[in-house]
């Protein structure tokens, strides 16, 4: 090879391996928009009143110096597909949708969840419980009692209106739903299938039991209507989630709004009105219970 071969060969090696460089730092280069996407999973508070999350948004302004935009979900789907999609920066999911998502976006992370304070059925603490409920009066007082009924779940991509009752109820029953109940149907929400007991529109229905104490605490039902039947152990409360491509600093910033907000009176209030008493932070092994439920309905199919 003569002299100048040999300089164009190194030279546009260099350039070679010096662009892939600047492309796989453009690659690895954090997202810092200049609004971010806040959504969440449907439930009773976020089609109430959107005007109760305003200190949480407020909190979540000022922390990051950013404009918050709020978008409605249809469905937990909607919100996991429109965060894997980029369109959502921030996100309240279902610990089963989370895993859902995270599963496909493994950058997704979890940074804090809510304390709630003890209710009618719902336990102190980080955590939550799927209650199988029926009406007091309606002579159901065992799951023998309310086999070859009508039973109501809420979403398929719900942790304790799904998920719980495919995996940890049908050990108790010893076969699938569809085969121990006459019909299976979705409610669309935990609220809805609360009111459906009453209404008498299903027999009985699975219910997270902190969803439960705000269909209680909205004067749509009172505790002394409901019989529970089952009740499932504890697992983690839906955990708020950010996009894995913003940058880390964005990132501590909406963890410190999220832990802080209990400072502010604003922010107690908004705490009060969802029945918690602060947020506390969460990782994503915190969720492994979630995992281990969903490997084991997945080696069902």
């Amino acid at each position: 090879m003569n002299t100048w071969k040999q300089i164009k060969t190194v030279v546009g090696g260099a350039l070679v391996a010096s662009l892939a460089t600047v492309g796989a730092a453009a690659a690895q280069e954090c997202k810092n928009p200049e609004a971010l996407r806040f959504s969440m999973i449907p439930t009773e508070e976020t089609t109430q009143e959107l005007s109760l999350y305003q200190p949480l948004v407020k909190q979540l302004r000022e922390a990051t110096g950013k404009n918050i935009e709020f978008y409605l979900p249809t469905s937990y789907a909607s919100v996991v597909e429109a965060m894997l999609g980029g369109f959502v920066d921030i996100g309240m999911h279902g610990p089963y949708s989370y895993v859902i998502a995270q599963e496909r976006d493994p950058d997704l992370q979890v940074v804090a969840t809510y304390a709630k304070h003890k209710g009618h059925f719902q336990e102190e603490g980080p955590g939550y419980k799927a209650v199988l409920v029926a009406r007091a009066d309606s002579g159901f007082k065992s799951i023998e009692d309310i086999k070859g009924s009508v039973i109501g779940l809420t979403d398929p991509a719900s942790t304790s209106g799904n998920l719980l009752p495919r995996v940890s109820f049908t050990k108790v029953i010893g076969s699938d739903l569809e085969d121990y109940f006459s019909r299976v149907v979705y409610t669309g929400g935990h609220d809805l299938s609360a009111v459906a007991v009453i209404e008498e529109q299903v027999d009985a229905a699975f219910v997270a039991t902190h969803r439960l104490d705000n269909v209680i605490d909205r004067g749509l039902a009172k505790m002394e209507d409901y019989v529970v039947l089952w009740s499932s152990p504890v697992i983690p409360q839906d955990p708020f989630v950010v996009n894995g491509d913003l940058c880390d600093e964005i990132v501590g910033q909406i963890q410190k709004a999220f832990l802080t907000l209990s400072d502010s009176e604003d922010g107690r209030k908004y705490l009060e009105n969802v029945n918690a008493s602060r947020f506390v932070a969460m990782k994503d092994t915190d969720y492994d219970i979630i995992r281990d439920l969903k490997a084991a309905k997945d080696a069902k199919k």
